[in-house]
């Protein structure tokens, strides 16, 4: 027999007469007990508590497997979620997660940006690329002379075949030093510019001394600015940008003041030799002299006693190993090759953009020159807008969520890129041709040629940045070659047959820039 499950503890007033219930003595019920103060109330669920921890996680998530993912990495076993949460395992527990959580995709907050650079460095190199042409306005005493039998200044061709040449082989050059600073090997490139850069200044001045017909001083100035190339190089790919502009003060102090009096030529030569020697001192200090003559000794040595001879048995060549034993490591030579091609073609685009009507047979008057100097000027702004672009894309590649919205993306961000570079050609362009003496006025034919032009050398370095440069240097020097043909073959109006080579390059261009970068790999 069972007693009831009200029952009292013994004692007084636990009787049956006793209590102050009514009347008849029968037990009553005790008051249910109140809450204290102070007190936890009853556990949270654990559910509601780990979802509300992982709930960045959970909602972000497309898959419940994400969520498994996170669940072991954050140390859950299985035995600990049947204990905790009642749950057979991971999959079962970030299933029910999943369903409990709405989803929701947060814009991802700012990321570092590497291609983040000061628009002040950019625009001292597009400077540091032009000044060097105020050595003319120095020199131009001792260039005078006859008119070549293009109706050239005296002394142009000697000139700019030592400057095409030296261009073309720098450009390789220094492709090929930037590789080795790439691979964090800065002695590798020091050696590679010890080694590149005198023998650039050896082909550009060849290349001058080839060219009859010039002034004497044509010839060495040709020499000085085929050394001047090349000490510039070594300077500008390991980024002494404000010593080179250091050297350069004393040349472009004395172009200042020859436009407003008329210096003695023993005067300007002094100017002229004293900046030549102060880059090319500059850039020797830069150069790993004596690590470089080591170095060839050392190779000199390892050819002569290392090297395994052809002779012999063919088991012993075998078992001696592989000859790519004995190969130079680092960047292949022919990867640098398509630079020089690029530079070739640019450099010859630039070129008749300047001289085209010109060599056609025009009246020299018709020398653009301040074409060709804010196409020079403009690669200070157009290097900082390359690093923009980069950093466009990789925004909206952290923020796209289709592959057809980073395109969009990506479109938006060129557009915006090419239109500001091309606002500033065109500001540089209008303000040389009215600085200019005698500079031709800026038709619609030659500033649609010109903007033409700069969206190809636009497009064409933003191809080369993304690793693209074959395509690009097949395009520019096409479009080099076309121009070359209709020059020596008198066909069609020199203005007309630049903007049309302009135009179709630069549409060839833009055409490879949108397959080529508006896949979202292409970023990465």
């Amino acid at each position: 027999m069972s007693g009831s499950l009200w029952l009292k503890p013994p004692g007084p007033g636990s009787g049956p007469g006793s209590g102050s219930g009514s009347g008849s003595g029968s037990g009553t019920l005790p008051a249910i007990p109140r809450p204290r103060a102070g007190d936890p109330g009853p556990a949270a669920d654990p559910m509601d508590e780990l979802a509300e921890r992982l709930d960045v996680f959970i909602s972000s998530a497309v898959h419940p497997d994400e969520i498994a993912a996170v669940l072991e990495s954050d140390g859950m076993t299985d035995e600990y979620i049947r204990l905790t949460y009642g749950r057979d395992d991971s999959f079962a527990l970030a299933e029910e997660l999943y369903a409990r959580v709405p989803r929701s995709f947060p814009e991802p907050g700012p990321a570092p940006d590497p291609w983040r650079v000061s628009l002040a460095a950019c625009l001292l190199r597009g400077v540091i690329f032009a000044l060097p042409g105020l050595a003319y306005l120095l020199g131009a005493p001792l260039l005078e002379g006859p008119q070549d039998r293009l109706g050239l200044p005296a002394g142009t061709l000697t000139l700019l075949a030592g400057a095409l040449i030296g261009w073309v082989w720098d450009q390789t050059l220094s492709h090929r030093a930037y590789s080795w600073l790439g691979l964090g090997d800065r002695a590798a490139a020091g050696r590679t510019l010890l080694v590149g850069a005198p023998v650039g200044a050896v082909l550009g001045t060849v290349a001058a001394l080839a060219v009859p017909g010039g002034p004497p001083f044509s010839y060495a100035f040709a020499a000085g600015q085929a050394l001047y190339v090349g000490a510039a190089t070594v300077l500008l790919v390991l980024g002494r940008e404000r010593l080179l502009l250091a050297a350069l003060a004393p040349m472009a102090a004395g172009a200042v003041a020859v436009l407003v009096v008329d210096l003695p030529v023993p005067l300007r030569v002094t100017l002229l030799v004293v900046s030549l020697l102060a880059a090319c001192t500059l850039a020797v200090r830069e150069l790993p002299l004596a690590d470089g003559l080591r170095t060839a000794a050392h190779r000199i040595r390892g050819w002569a006693t290392r090297r395994p001879a052809r002779v012999g048995p063919v088991r012993w060549q075998m078992l001696r190993g592989a000859e790519e034993e004995y190969t130079p490591r680092g960047p292949r030579l022919g990867d640098s090759v398509p630079f020089g091609v690029f530079g070739l073609g640019t450099g010859l685009l630039v070129l008749y953009a300047a001289l085209g009507e010109v060599l056609a047979g025009g009246p020299a008057e018709a020398v653009a020159a301040p074409s060709a100097v804010a196409l020079t000027l403009s690669m200070g702004p157009a290097e900082w807008l390359l690093h923009r672009f980069r950093s466009g894309t990789l925004s909206g590649l952290q923020g796209a969520r289709s592959p057809r919205q980073f395109r969009a993306r990506m479109l938006t961000t060129l557009t915006r890129c090419l239109s500001v570079y091309l606002a500033v050609l065109l500001a540089l362009g209008l303000t040389g041709t009215l600085l200019w003496p005698g500079a031709p006025g800026l038709t619609g034919v030659r500033v649609a040629t010109l903007l033409l032009l700069g969206a190809v050398m636009w497009s064409g370095l933003l191809l080369q940045s993304f690793g693209a440069v074959r395509p690009a240097a097949v395009v520019c020097a096409s479009a080099a070659v076309a121009q070359s043909l209709a020059l020596l073959t008198g066909l069609g109006q020199p203005r007309v047959v630049q903007l049309v080579v302009a135009g179709t390059a630069a549409a060839a261009l833009a055409t490879l820039v949108c397959l080529l970068l508006g896949r979202a790999t292409a970023h990465r």
